[in-house]
């Protein structure tokens, strides 16, 4: 370097000049085409979504009241964990209440419904889901035990709870299920794409889970909206329950809330890479081999490799176990 050169310093004012006027202009215009095309012409003034970031402290509160002492904060003691649950638990519903109030008046604008009931029900609903805790906490342990028995590399369920992402995602999935089965489908969803960021599995909320369910390592994982899960099963990572075919209506959009993934009935072992796809069944105690490509169901106990795959035995509609179905 020569006496004459010059350093800038790296938190000098830019010399240049971006010429932003034309930039917001035509962010603008983007908006304002896209409101006019979606009949949002006229906002209400604030923000009118649930908040991504106040729903993860939501989950992040519920998960260490769920397990304290593995998920809660590191100076807790066990003998101030009632102090500690009861605090949380507060703080956790108020925010939550506010964020479902955001998605039920959302709802309520660009439905044309009447308003006046709507924090009546963002209260019942915070109310029903605090009440309903206890019995995903209960669930949650089945999945844990699951877990810790089915992975020999366990060393004991305390690792099960911190270190497995398969665990992390069923807890956020147990409380997203509730809350899209009470109502709020927006804020369930967001709760459930924490979980997909933080661990590469995309369960669906309006998925139905049976108890002692386990993903194992988990990345890649994707079950669909509509797919029904028994009790005990299995599945290993990048396994897919998703649809086969989406019908079209008569505007030519997709049919929303048909039921189009799969029936994974109990038992069911489901190994790494497998897609399984379309409303069929997979039959009690069956297994399913890594990368099979499977659109045909199952009875029980069947074993399917890559080399059988295309033979496998089809189930008609009609054959659903209802009893089954409705136990989830």
């Amino acid at each position: 370097m020569t006496r004459t050169d010059k350093v800038t310093p790296l938190n000098a004012a830019p010399l240049a000049h971006w010429d932003l006027a034309p930039v917001v202009a035509g962010l603008r215009a983007a908006r304002e085409r896209w409101r006019l095309a979606h009949q949002r012409e006229r906002e209400s003034g604030g923000r009118e979504f649930p908040s991504r970031e106040a729903l993860e402290t939501v989950v992040h509160d519920l998960c260490g009241l769920l397990f304290p002492m593995r998920l809660g904060p590191p100076d807790l003691r066990q003998e101030t964990e009632d102090y500690y649950v009861g605090h949380t638990l507060d703080h956790a519903l108020n925010t939550l209440h506010q964020q479902i109030r955001l998605e039920l008046a959302y709802a309520t604008r660009h439905s044309g419904r009447g308003s006046d009931d709507i924090e009546i029900r963002a209260v019942r609903i915070v109310r029903e889901f605090a009440a309903d805790l206890p019995s995903i906490r209960l669930l949650l342990d089945t999945d844990i035990d699951a877990a810790f028995r089915g992975d020999p590399a366990a060393h004991s369920v305390d690792e099960v709870v911190l270190c497995y992402p398969g665990v992390l995602a069923i807890i956020h999935h147990r409380l997203a299920h509730r809350l899209y089965r009470m109502g709020v489908p927006l804020v369930a969803r967001i709760v459930s794409e924490i979980a997909h960021g933080k661990t590469g599995i995309d369960i669906h909320p309006g998925a139905r889970i049976g108890k002692g369910f386990f993903i194992d390592h988990g990345t890649g994982v994707v079950i669909g909206e509509t797919a029904v899960i028994g009790e005990n099963v299995r599945l290993y990572q990048a396994v897919t329950l998703g649809a086969k075919r989406f019908p079209i209506d008569d505007q030519g959009g997709l049919q929303k809330g048909l039921p189009r993934h799969p029936v994974v009935e109990d038992d069911v072992v489901i190994y790494a890479g497998a897609t399984v796809l379309g409303r069929i069944v997979i039959g009690r105690g069956s297994t399913i081999g890594g990368n099979v490509w499977l659109t045909h169901s199952l009875p029980p106990g069947s074993h399917v490799t890559q080399a059988d795959s295309q033979q496998a035995v089809d189930r008609k509609d009609e054959d659903f176990p209802e009893t089954f179905l409705e136990t989830l």
